[in-house]
């Protein structure tokens, strides 16, 4: 008898109902992996949003779980998008910036779904490569764009068989391309399919519905980004740059670098611009959803919804990302479907490796070999009591945006310790950070120059140097760029 069979069985005789968490459900539950671009979970109602309505989003959090404190391993794209499907490091999977291809015999989630029966699909912006638009192994379809595509009238490669361009905003058109597979594909197969939004990316640009939705609001700079005392000199030194508050903003600033006070204007016209990008992805959700209930494909299907990393909007006088601070790291994510509880909130710090086994061992598949994500699944029941407390970050200078030296970090529940290597091997020349979270979430107080605090940062160095040590990464092993320095010029138009 199956194990499946044998759960059903007994739970028969036992006069109890059998629930896809008791018997691992009599079919393999279809899956539907959203992830979002540079959203940060603040945007979200879910997750606290004061301007930003998001129904259909919020009510994935409602019907499952929502994560609290996930976070990116590598606050860039195309490596937080590989960890996400590989559930390793960037400096495992090899993608340590947004031009490097995904290895092709890396293995990764979808494709192990492919091979225990699956049909899988990609449809939506991939940027692992940034001119190859060409399928990936381990999807049945595949549909994708060269680079970040454009909010309006982006060239699609369709499975390569053919190049098109349909009119129209990115959002409903990814959204069109993924119903379109959904109502046609293979039947009598689980499925699983990725959707990948450009939103909320820069260059902000919301549909017109939503380009005045929020013209009422007033957004000031961050008091932190005047409040940089104590804080390493290459944050003030950023301020004026592409990643900096007084910089062009993704063009929503003509003139700059500008330091006036009634230049913050530009600032809120791109925040205002951010948020209507996530209001369209919140009526894709709504239109995903609402298929899946008239197909009656609800109640069998995992919904994942998430971020690739966070987004600095101003605070300590930087926007991007890059950076280990809290806006950086910090994304949303959502889990609904069987086997997930409802309406529960999960503290535990989870991270983008995560994604990988937890999806894997909600369907029942074999895990990914020699990973370094853990699946959550029992997290979310309350009965994973060793989970992580702490964890590393890494993220590696790139001559192409040089506004973020080297980065190595550890972020515990409480603490967070974050140093710049120079990347020569000898001794950092930026200040480190080091903030008691608990009491400092904001990371206003820079506590690593305290010595009321100097045994904790000793404590967290060595617990640093432990962490990396485990993944070979000592300090002759651990390779990254000679950091450059905070430079001012802009990057090139290409890669934007």
């Amino acid at each position: 008898m199956t194990r499946i069979a044998t759960a059903v069985f007994t739970g028969l005789l036992l006069g109890g109902s059998v629930t896809p968490l008791d018997a691992e459900s009599a079919r393999p539950p279809n899956v539907l992996f959203i992830l979002c671009d540079d959203l940060r979970p603040d945007a979200l109602g879910c997750y606290g949003s004061r301007h930003v309505q998001t129904p259909r989003i919020d009510g994935l959090a409602r019907s499952g779980v929502r994560f609290a404190n996930a976070f990116c391993t590598t606050s860039l794209c195309s490596p937080s998008r590989a960890s996400i499907l590989t559930g390793l490091y960037a400096h495992r999977h090899g993608v340590r910036d947004n031009f490097t291809e995904l290895p092709a015999t890396l293995p990764h989630w979808p494709g192990r779904l492919r091979e225990h029966g699956y049909v899988t699909a990609y449809v939506g912006k991939w940027h692992m490569g940034e001119t190859n638009d060409a399928p990936r192994p381990g999807f049945d379809w595949f549909v994708t764009h060269r680079g970040q595509g454009k909010y309006f009238d982006t060239e699609w490669n369709v499975n390569g068989q053919r190049r098109e361009t349909p009119k129209g905003y990115y959002t409903h058109v990814v959204t069109d391309y993924a119903l379109d597979w959904l109502k046609r594909r293979e039947a009598g197969r689980p499925w699983a399919l990725c959707l990948g939004h450009k939103a909320p990316h820069s260059f902000y640009l919301p549909e017109e519905k939503y380009a005045h939705a929020f013209d009422h609001v007033r957004v000031p700079y961050p008091d932190s980004a005047f409040d940089l005392e104590g804080k390493p000199a290459w944050i003030r030194q950023r301020l004026p740059t592409w990643h900096g508050i007084y910089g062009p903003l993704f063009e929503w600033r003509k003139q700059f670098p500008d330091f006036r006070p009634e230049a913050v204007k530009d600032f809120e016209n791109m925040v205002h611009a951010y948020w209507g990008t996530v209001l369209s992805v919140d009526d894709s959700v709504g239109r995903l959803v609402q298929f899946l209930k008239d197909s009656g494909q609800w109640d069998n299907t995992l919904i994942l919804f998430m971020g690739d990393n966070g987004l600095l909007e101003g605070e300590h006088g930087m926007v991007d990302k890059r950076t280990m601070h809290e806006p950086s790291i910090r994304i949303p994510l959502l889990a609904r479907g069987p086997g997930l509880p409802k309406g529960r909130v999960v503290h535990g710090q989870v991270l983008t490796i995560d994604a990988a086994p937890s999806v894997l061992d909600l369907c029942g598949a074999p895990p990914l070999p020699n990973i370094q994500g853990r699946s959550w699944k029992r997290l979310v029941h309350g009965r994973d009591p060793a989970w992580r407390r702490a964890w590393f970050y890494e993220y590696n200078y790139e001559k192409q945006f040089p506004y973020t030296p080297n980065v190595r970090g550890i972020r515990t529940e409480d603490w967070k310790f974050i140093r710049y290597p120079h990347g020569d091997g000898s001794p950092d020349r930026h200040l480190p950070e080091l903030y008691q979270l608990c009491k400092d979430p904001g990371e206003r107080r820079n506590l690593a120059l305290d010595p009321q605090y100097a045994a904790q940062r000793r404590e967290l160095e060595q617990q640093l140097a432990a962490l990396l040590a485990a993944e070979g990464l000592t300090p002759g092993n651990d390779p990254m760029p000679l950091d450059e320095g905070i430079k001012t010029e802009l990057p090139d138009q290409t890669i934007r």
